[in-house]
């Protein structure tokens, strides 16, 4: 057994390659060796790294932390040192601007996320959920920051535990808003739909059967069904939505091999078929109890085939294996109305220049206050009968 009364020491790490997957696997699952999250597996960063998505060279270091008491690991924070603030989709820009303005540098930072990823998911990962080791886990951010010359640091998409770890370490705190569907304990999509208002019901119909009205067809992919063709064709709408929306996607195709390979039964794949080919796809990660939907993409316009593949199929697909929730990725008040309810979002901030810290505090207080109203008012139009 380890000592509960022995030294906290504390490692750096340039890889996940360099952390042991048993090891990384525990930390982030609290012991149980499989982590609720997808997108807290050991396999899912090391596929981001060793695909050259999340590495130096694309502004991505890894500087994973790992606290250990005697030989044992007891908690590990995923950190990268970043020279620019894309894929994070907490968009810290103005804080940037404001820094270089006064002659400083807001470049590198120090980022805890899953990189490209805008899903809630622990970045103070321990086996006991101990306060002691995410506190250590933050000072130890802090003290990287100064030795490495980085202005900040930011945890992103955290959950609520978290936040309050955060605000006992006086770091800054940050709300913003995503759209979830929760299930309410459905066997059918069309149990679903007897919740929403009789106009609204009307309207998912219609969308629903204009969406596949020329014939095509819808198929689920996952597990050992997902095959280097179904990739092809997917990469293929990502680069093309990608490029168009984005200008530059962060994904290449060799990560969604590497990934699939390893985490093939937390994918499911929803794509539309027009006869032998397929037109358009969304990706979805599944965890212990929520679907995950990631990127969308298609080669063909079609009307509302990008609502019935990332929205409906997906309430289809949750209710059939019994899933507590959809989180839909980031934006988009378009998912109000079909059934996607405002939730808020956390991250934390420690920033180290005392001028632009006492800035951003009191620019968050009045955000956090303006997202809170915002919801309050997005929540009364949501399209579920009012009782």
């Amino acid at each position: 057994m380890t000592d509960p009364t022995s030294e906290l020491t504390i490692s750096v790490h340039p890889s996940t390659a360099s952390i042991p997957k048993d090891q990384w696997n525990a930390l982030a699952s609290n012991g149980r060796g499989k982590p609720d999250n997808p997108f807290l597996e050991h396999d899912f960063f090391l596929a981001l790294e060793e695909s050259g998505c999340a590495t130096a060279q694309t502004g991505w270091q890894p500087q994973h932390i790992l606290v250990s008491r005697g030989q044992t690991p007891v908690g590990l924070m995923p950190l990268f040192l970043k020279s620019h603030s894309m894929g994070e989709y907490v968009f810290d820009h103005a804080w940037a601007d404001a820094i270089e303005r006064a002659g400083g540098h807001y470049y590198p930072k120090l980022q805890s996320a899953v990189p490209f990823t805008p899903a809630t998911a622990s970045k103070l990962l321990t086996r006991d959920c101990s306060l002691e080791t995410r506190t250590t886990l933050l000072r130890a951010a802090e003290t990287l920051a100064e030795r490495l010359g980085a202005s900040s640091v930011h945890a992103t998409f955290v959950p609520a535990e978290e936040e309050t770890v955060a605000q006992k370490a006086d770091w800054l705190i940050r709300h913003d808003t995503q759209f979830h569907w929760s299930n309410d304990g459905y066997e059918s999509f069309d149990d679903f739909l007897a919740t929403l208002q009789s106009r609204k019901r009307k309207a998912l119909r219609r969308e629903r059967r204009d969406a596949l009205i020329d014939g095509l067809e819808v198929e689920w992919v996952t597990g050992g069904d997902l095959t280097e063709s179904h990739w092809d064709a997917f990469y293929a709408f990502y680069m093309d939505t990608g490029s168009r929306k984005w200008g530059r996607p962060y994904l290449n195709r060799e990560f969604f091999s590497r990934v699939s390979e390893a985490l093939a039964d937390r994918i499911v794949l929803i794509l539309a078929k027009d006869g032998d080919d397929y037109i358009a796809g969304a990706l979805n990660f599944i965890g212990s109890d929520t679907l995950y939907g990631r990127n969308w993409g298609c080669v063909r316009d079609v009307p509302f085939l990008h609502f019935e593949l990332c929205y409906y199929q997906a309430i289809d697909f949750a209710i059939r294996h019994g899933l507590k929730r959809i989180e839909a990725g980031a934006q988009g008040e378009h998912k109000l109305s079909r059934g996607y309810a405002p939730v808020v979002t956390r991250s934390i901030h420690h920033i180290v220049h005392p001028g632009l810290r006492r800035a951003v505090a009191d620019y968050l207080a009045g955000e956090r206050r303006a997202i809170d109203h915002q919801n309050i008012v997005l929540s009364e139009h949501t399209p579920f009968h009012k009782s």
